[in-house]
């Protein structure tokens, strides 16, 4: 089942970063026979770039995205998929960046 295709999330909370609430990170994912990939912008990232596997609710990846203020960034996350109240999938994604092991935590909402 590919659960995830098309599917678009925007960021609502992040550890590492603050969220403008009007310009949030927006996700889109892909997903075939447990591959996962998709792409992301916006906020401080002017394009990213991800690709991994799921398992149930679990998605793993490794991501790398080109930052506004310059430089680019990589690392690689584990996020579980939850259910909203309103039928929507929240994810809930621990990540850490190439070259630094502090975790961080983000919430992504689905768009609809």
């Amino acid at each position: 089942m590919n659960l995830l295709n098309g599917r678009r999330f925007v960021m609502v909370s992040s550890t590492a970063s603050k969220v403008d609430p009007e310009g949030p990170t927006e996700f889109e994912y892909w997903e075939e026979d447990g591959v996962v990939w998709g792409s992301y912008t916006g906020d401080t990232v002017t394009v990213g770039r991800f690709v991994g596997t799921r398992e149930d609710d679990r998605i793993s990846i490794s991501y790398v995205h080109a930052l506004v203020a310059g430089g680019v960034a990589a690392g690689r996350s584990d996020s579980r998929m939850e259910n909203e109240p309103d039928g929507r999938l929240r994810l809930v994604e621990e990540f850490t960046f190439a070259g630094d092991d502090t975790p961080h935590v983000s919430v992504c909402t689905e768009v609809v």
